[in-house]
């Protein structure tokens, strides 16, 4: 793999990791696009961590918030209208997140090898792609946006968390079915993203370390292909970080009309290339 293989792509993962168009179909829809040859379930991974660090590094604070809450201290209070403000006004915050989490990774385990060998098709990409587009501008026309985390409920955090296991679909996009249950529940789009983000932490980070064991168990990265995963994990960091803090400050100001287009665009595409052209093998 080269180099400019490897930024390209970590710029992809990097950008639709995190903003609500699935990076599954991006993945394997822009390479082949341009021609390449598959470039394997391990650089995948490593993008993968590469994005797992950006969100880790970004919410660094929030995380070590959260967990002296639930044990009952408060450190590193930030003033009023600060993001993190809302949080101590619900100490248990960090112990629903933990119970969200338990739906998408109890389903993972039992409908991974399902998944990956009857869903993972253009036409269901395509299709995921649209349907998820058209909830999400059900919630922008139904949602009142009044509460923050501040208010967020056990039962809300398990609605979110359910919704998270439908992202296990290709095409779905966890932060797009996760900040639409969000906002279906009243959330602001700006707390909706943050605790979409912080619900995918633990999940990517399982995901990616079973990954990581049973891949390097059949012999790990080859030499020639090691720098180029370098410059790919350091890429998608860097360019994930950034695309967290300007999709949240995008959310303070305005709406998510734009992903409804773009995905709704997007699956038509999916869908046309499917029915009129031979799409990426194992897509």
């Amino acid at each position: 793999m080269s180099i400019l293989h490897a930024v390209v792509l970590a710029l992809v993962q990097a950008v639709t990791e995190f903003l609500p168009v699935s990076s599954t179909a991006h993945l394997i829809l822009v390479p082949w696009l341009l021609g390449w040859q598959d470039h394997g379930l391990l650089f995948d991974i490593a993008l993968h961590m590469g994005t797992l660090a950006a969100v880790i590094a970004y919410f660094f604070k929030t995380w070590v918030r959260l967990a002296f809450l639930a044990i009952g201290k408060e450190v590193w209070k930030p003033p009023p209208g600060e993001p993190d403000y809302d949080l101590y006004q619900n100490p248990r915050l960090f112990l629903y997140l933990v119970a969200s989490t338990l739906p998408a990774g109890v389903a993972g385990l039992i409908l991974k090898d399902f998944v990956e060998s009857t869903l993972r098709s253009p036409v269901v990409i395509g299709v995921m792609l649209i349907a998820v587009g058209l909830l999400i501008y059900v919630a922008e026309k139904t949602g009142t946006f009044r509460r923050d985390l501040g208010q967020l409920t056990l039962r809300d955090a398990m609605v979110i968390g359910a919704a998270q296991a439908l992202a296990l679909i290709p095409g779905t996009s966890r932060s797009g079915i996760t900040i639409s249950a969000a906002m279906l529940l009243g959330i602001s789009r700006h707390s909706a993203a943050r605790f979409s983000f912080l619900l995918s932490t633990p999940i990517i980070l399982g995901a990616g370390l079973k990954a990581s064991l049973d891949a390097f168990g059949e012999g790990g990265i080859p030499a020639d292909d090691r720098a180029a995963f370098v410059v790919g994990v350091l890429t998608a960091g860097i360019f994930g970080y950034i695309v967290i803090s300007a999709f949240l400050r995008y959310l303070q100001r305005a709406t998510m009309r734009v992903f409804v287009i773009y995905r709704v665009v997007f699956g038509i595409i999916v869908l046309a290339l499917a029915l009129f052209f031979r799409f990426p093998a194992g897509a």
